[in-house]
């Protein structure tokens, strides 16, 4: 058998083999994509019952959109803060303070307003929003 007919068998088998890696390779890829999106998306949804316990007894959250604890406090929610009652004080544009939260006396951020008027000023960990309001963590 020639040489050149050996190398001709070998360059379909060697473009086959480079498909399949690629195929592995994007099968692999595209799982860990849906196993990381069931797992934000499962935790995530975790706290809407939560973030909506609080909602109905009532607590609600006065922020400002340049407060950096007031963006911890939010993150702790995930994407269950929608339900959360919040109250934006900041002006956009500027530092000032939205005249809701001035007419509710309102001077740090995040600041937390629960049932009764009691108030707690400050990032709260959710065992404490728990703890306050009677709502269940999962």
């Amino acid at each position: 058998m020639p040489k050149d007919s050996k190398n001709r068998g070998e360059k379909p088998r060697q473009a086959s083999s480079a498909v399949r890696k690629i195929v592995t390779a994007l099968l692999i890829v595209a799982a860990f994509a849906v196993v990381v999106y069931l797992g934000v998306r499962k935790r995530g949804s975790r706290l809407d019952a939560f973030a909506k316990c609080l909602a109905s007894k009532p607590a609600k959250m006065y922020g400002a959109y340049w407060c950096p604890h007031c963006a911890d406090q939010k993150e702790l929610f995930e994407s269950s803060f929608q339900y959360v009652p919040y109250v934006e004080c900041g002006v956009p544009g500027s530092r000032d303070e939205a005249q809701v939260c001035k007419d509710a006396g309102i001077k740090h951020f995040p600041t937390w307003e629960f049932a009764g008027g009691e108030r707690q000023e400050g990032t709260l960990a959710l065992q404490v929003l728990g703890a306050k309001t009677g709502c269940s963590l999962p």
